[in-house]
């Protein structure tokens, strides 16, 4: 039986956001998305052969995302209820993390366009597998925490995830950027100068570092598996299995649907939490796609610089944990409701800022970039902490949390899908991302009306 507010158990839990986020930071945000647009680019095309037609490299990875998220959606809700049913919310959240570190152990023997379906499939199931684990480990909150105490036990979660996935990641960088410390530059080095006696030695130093850079980058998404799997074994030698003592009979699958049957008819009748998974939907779908395009917008539309961007997806990380713990603050005094929307106005703001051609101010957009990222950091972590908590407070008296929380991730997850395919398609339509950011805004706009007719949660 969960003792709710016992320490080394948040601790536990917290840990699985440390484990589960390299996912987000190295192989959403950072690494991948630079080297797949990298090693897919051939004389300066972008055009890549995947099941028989032809795609932008860039919209080809906001795809698969949604194809993902998309699977997803639409086999969480069922996984939920038959876990609720069958107290087994951990094993299931044992197997999709499995599945997602082992999927990004994959992308280690993804090279280039031969290879792209390992890319393209390492990608998706890796997603499944971050994604599928989510619902089940955000469950867990309302099961160790008091209500009183939720909005600053999941801003710990997603702190400690900013964490941990920035460290995992300048352990990466190091490698990536300088290789001689992992690899034998200095024989490549020779080698080079052998070989091609009109190089100077800075040339072929370069190229030598080139040349372990790709394998480097593999081997940072080998990493991500190893760690996404041996820090989340801390999480599930702590948590229970079976919180509510239940002891069910057979047949999981029929009972999983009469579970969801049920838990559908009370939500539906709960005005509050569908007004509040109706503005989560949309402000979410802005926040998900921003996070998972903002280094494609980066380095496709700014053209900014590799270490350019990952010195600003760091910035984002650390920004981000304080966001968290500013927003926790922010809804304690002002409340949940109005905490989230402070932080959607800054999300509408961060969107018109992105949509404007910078040159035409006279400003610098590398710069301007930076600033729209630390802002973004502040508001990213804030958002995501307070939402997952804010709808915690609102569910009803049940046992049945993963079947609630299931609902709310097909939420997240089909905005993810919608989100990500509407960047897309527009950006290959219009060919600018700017046009896409423009939509994005929309979305924000649409979610703070809909927030706003929503009820403050009231702690007992």
């Amino acid at each position: 039986m969960i003792i709710k507010g016992n320490k080394k158990l948040i601790n536990a839990w917290a840990m699985y956001d440390w484990a589960n986020s390299a996912y987000s930071l190295t192989i959403t945000s950072a690494i991948f998305p630079i080297y797949f647009t990298a090693v897919t680019t051939i004389n300066g095309s972008k055009d890549v052969q995947f099941l028989g037609h032809t795609f932008n490299a860039d919209s080809l990875q906001t795809y698969a995302i949604s194809l993902a998220f998309l699977v997803i959606a639409g086999i969480n809700p069922l996984l939920s209820s038959i876990a609720d049913y069958s107290g087994n919310k951990k094993k299931f959240m044992y197997f999709f993390s499995t599945l997602g570190a082992i999927s990004c152990a994959s992308l280690y023997f993804f090279r280039g366009p031969d290879t792209i379906a390992i890319g393209v499939l390492g990608s998706v199931f890796a997603a499944i597998g971050y994604a599928g684990s989510i619902v089940f480990y955000n469950a867990f909150l309302p099961e160790i925490a008091e209500p009183a105490d939720q909005d600053r036990v999941s801003a710990k979660g997603f702190a400690m995830g900013y964490i941990g996935s920035s460290l995992l990641l300048i352990f990466n960088l190091v490698m990536i950027q300088s290789p001689q410390f992992f690899f034998d530059v200095t024989g490549k080095m020779n080698e080079l100068l052998a070989s091609t006696p009109s190089l100077t030695n800075d040339e072929a130093l370069q190229q030598a570092k080139s040349f372990f850079s790709g394998p480097a980058s593999r081997i940072s998404f080998l990493t991500v598996g190893v760690w996404w799997f041996v820090f989340a074994q801390y999480t599930f030698s702590k948590l229970p299995n079976n919180v509510f003592n239940l002891k069910p009979a057979g047949r999981y699958i029929f009972h999983g649907y009469l579970e969801l049957k049920k838990v559908w008819f009370e939500l539906r009748s709960n005005s509050t939490l569908k007004r509040f998974l109706l503005a989560f939907f949309f402000y979410n779908m802005g926040t998900q796609t921003v996070m998972y395009v903002a280094t494609l917008f980066g380095n496709s539309e700014l053209h900014l610089e590799t270490s350019v961007l990952i010195a600003i997806v760091l910035i984002i990380q650390f920004v981000a944990i304080a966001g968290a713990y500013i927003f926790a603050a922010l809804s304690k005094r002002f409340g949940n409701i109005n905490a989230l929307a402070i932080s959607i106005v800054v999300w509408i703001l961060v969107a018109v800022g992105a949509y404007f051609d910078d040159k035409r101010f006279g400003i610098n957009e590398q710069n301007m970039f930076i600033a729209i990222a630390v802002v973004v950091g502040l508001v990213m972590g804030g958002i995501q902490a307070l939402s997952r908590s804010t709808y915690s407070k609102l569910l009803p008296e049940t046992i049945d949390h993963a079947s609630y929380f299931s609902f709310y991730d097909v939420c997240d997850k089909m905005g993810t899908v919608l989100g990500t395919l509407a960047f897309g398609m527009i950006n290959e339509l219009t060919g600018s991302m700017r046009n896409s950011i423009l939509v994005l805004g929309s979305f924000f706009v649409v979610g703070i009306i809909s927030l706003l007719r929503v009820k403050q949660p009231k702690i007992v």
